[in-house]
């Protein structure tokens, strides 16, 4: 049978963190995507052949999370993940506003970074879309001035991780942010 399970999984060990530290976009071809090769299955991104150019997102808080929800119909026998981007990005500028527009019309790609030095490219097939968000100015001194957003991504496999160990100029920029202190 082709899906036989080749292992399992023992108790981790306690030593994560949850939490999102940025993201990056792009609306730029990645080109062919070069993969390391795990068990005869694709792994890891190591290159995009392309130039992408990532823009960087910094993320603070607790409120940004990156959920993949697989959905599963034993019916028709299919399988795709459903992949969610929610991120919080406090002060509004006039600049924030223009961007941030340009980021909801576009269908980017994403690389989303976790506390954990691990980098999840969402999208990687079909680009994510805006689905939703907000722009707000809050009610007491301590609420938030800024804005909310959502990005979804349908694909047919969990988000790859991202390989920093071997990236190419492309990719330049995510390499020197993971790697900066």
């Amino acid at each position: 049978m082709a899906c036989d399970l080749t292992t399992g999984r023992s108790l981790a060990c306690k030593s994560e963190l949850g939490g999102l530290k940025r993201f990056y976009a792009t609306t730029d071809a990645l080109g062919a995507i070069t993969y390391s090769i795990v068990a005869g299955e694709e792994d890891s991104i190591t290159t995009f052949a392309g130039a992408p150019e990532f823009m960087q997102y910094d993320l603070t808080g607790n409120t940004n999370t990156f959920v993949q929800t697989p959905t599963v119909s034993r019916d028709n026998g299919t399988l795709y993940f459903d992949q969610v981007l929610s991120v919080t990005l406090a002060k509004m500028t006039r600049t924030a506003h223009k961007e941030l527009v340009l980021l909801m019309q576009s269908y980017p790609t994403i690389v989303v970074e976790d506390y954990n030095g691990n980098l999840f490219t969402m999208g990687l097939a079909n680009q994510c879309s805006a689905t939703g968000g907000s722009i707000v100015t809050g009610g007491a001194r301590a609420d938030l001035s800024g804005y909310t957003l959502t990005f979804q991504a349908e694909e047919a496999k969990p988000a790859n991780f991202l390989d920093t160990s071997d990236l190419t100029d492309t990719t330049a920029t995510i390499a020197a942010a993971v790697e900066a202190p």
